[in-house]
């Protein structure tokens, strides 16, 4: 019986779910509860056929619930000392809340120097591949005492790319609020269009110019070099609307609009 236990196991596929501030906060300043509960309510239906790692966003956000450091909004060092400071509570309320699930999670903090290194790549894998056998959910994010990339950049979503690849995961989903990419930017022309499909990021390199200046850090620009990253690694890629009920779980069945990045080297 363990051993057809193990198998079924065996058999799941590797789910990278990211998911930055802007979904995590719903709109506001301050971290939603009922966003983390709605991702541990998907999880608990995904878990039958995935095994799963979140890379989660949101420790600066977090922080900003108990504390404001002056220059906080601009100097890198005072973001580097709320992201400290955030980590371990945004670690509490997924904590707390994915209890209440009957979920566990653990912590993983990543540079982008780890991905370079062969030995960190291998200790990383071995890590997350433990963790999934003794029913843990990894949860990533970046090192941002020592790595201020994404701080600076994107939102994590260079950062989920790299996981996903190096754990050859079947899908990466970047959880955004925003349904995908569209021909033109949604929020400006309302009869903008949503591709739903993309196979040459060169086809939409004129509508993520377009949107640059209107989404900013951790935008469309951010979520398209992601895609560059997985589709190249064959890692299938999608951008889905973190705002949608159910979302992951309504996305894999094709009941919502959101676009997909198919990779070159589909598994």
């Amino acid at each position: 019986m363990a051993k057809a236990k193990s198998e079924n196991k065996s058999m799941k596929k590797k789910l990278i779910i990211k998911i930055g501030t802007s979904t995590l906060t719903a709109g506001t300043n301050r971290i939603s509860f009922a966003v983390i509960e709605s991702l541990a309510r998907q999880i608990v239906e995904l878990k039958k056929d995935y095994e799963i790692v979140i890379v989660s966003s949101g420790a600066i956000a977090t922080a900003r619930q108990f504390v404001e450091i002056s220059g906080s909004n601009k100097r890198v060092d005072s973001k580097q000392a709320m992201a400290a400071i955030g980590q371990t509570k945004l670690m509490e309320l997924y904590d707390d809340i994915f209890r209440t699930f009957g979920l566990n999670i653990a912590q993983i903090l990543l540079t982008y120097r780890d991905f370079e290194n062969p030995i960190a790549n291998e200790n990383t894998r071995n890590t997350i591949n433990r963790l999934w056998q003794v029913d843990y959910i990894p949860i990533v994010n970046e090192n941002d005492t020592v790595s201020i990339e994404e701080i600076m950049l994107g939102d994590n979503d260079k950062l989920s790319a790299l996981v996903a690849t190096i754990m050859e995961a079947n899908l990466l989903v970047l959880v955004s609020d925003i349904d995908g990419i569209f021909d033109q930017n949604p929020h400006l022309h309302p009869e903008a269009r949503l591709i739903s499909k993309v196979t040459d990021l060169n086809s939409i390199k004129d509508y993520i110019e377009e949107k640059k200046s209107t989404l900013g850090t951790g935008g469309m620009s951010s979520k398209v070099h992601a895609a560059e990253i997985c589709m190249k690694n064959g890692v299938e890629m999608w951008i889905v609307n973190g705002q949608r009920a159910n979302y992951i779980i309504k996305a894999l069945h094709n009941e919502i609009p959101f676009t997909r990045f198919e990779s070159e080297r589909r598994k």
